[in-house]
């Protein structure tokens, strides 16, 4: 499966569009596996460093495992962009209409799963929940430091 690059509307509010990059993807297991492989090749194109991409790759893929096991939808839109020298925003879109946030879950030590927002918050320099612009749906942010 490829993803499909899709210009967005709205850039990440970053200064030029080369420093957003947009996927859209099925809303499947699969497709976390594509924006993981796709978002570290596009913040390796951009410089950024490795310990950086790899906080990056994983806070892409527990956002959209998020949209994946948790909303109704067919489809999400991935996006990064570098804000300013300092600063990586990391969104997932899904097409969740409801208008429900994101509930909270206080996973057992034994559970397998019910982690991927306590990594969120724990890499994050900051991270929230919007109504998406694009999609209608939800969109889960997240604010990384780019470590230049």
């Amino acid at each position: 499966m490829s993803p499909h690059t899709t210009p967005s509307p709205q850039l990440l509010d970053v200064a030029s569009p080369d420093l957003a990059h947009w996927l859209e993807l099925p809303a499947h297991r699969s497709g976390v596996r594509v924006a993981r492989h796709a978002m570290g090749a596009q913040l390796a194109k951009w410089g950024l460093p490795e310990s950086v991409r790899d906080d990056a790759v994983l806070l892409v893929s527990e956002l959209a495992t998020n949209g994946v096991c948790h909303t109704p939808s067919s489809r999400l839109l991935c996006g990064v962009g570098i804000v300013d020298d300092r600063c990586l925003r990391i969104e997932v879109h899904d097409h969740d209409y409801t208008g429900g946030g994101l509930s909270r879950c206080d996973p057992c030590v034994d559970d397998e799963s019910g982690r991927g927002l306590l990594i969120v918050q724990a890499l994050a320099e900051t991270w929230g929940v919007d109504r998406s612009a694009l999609t209608g749906g939800k969109a889960v942010w997240a604010m990384l430091p780019t470590g230049r």
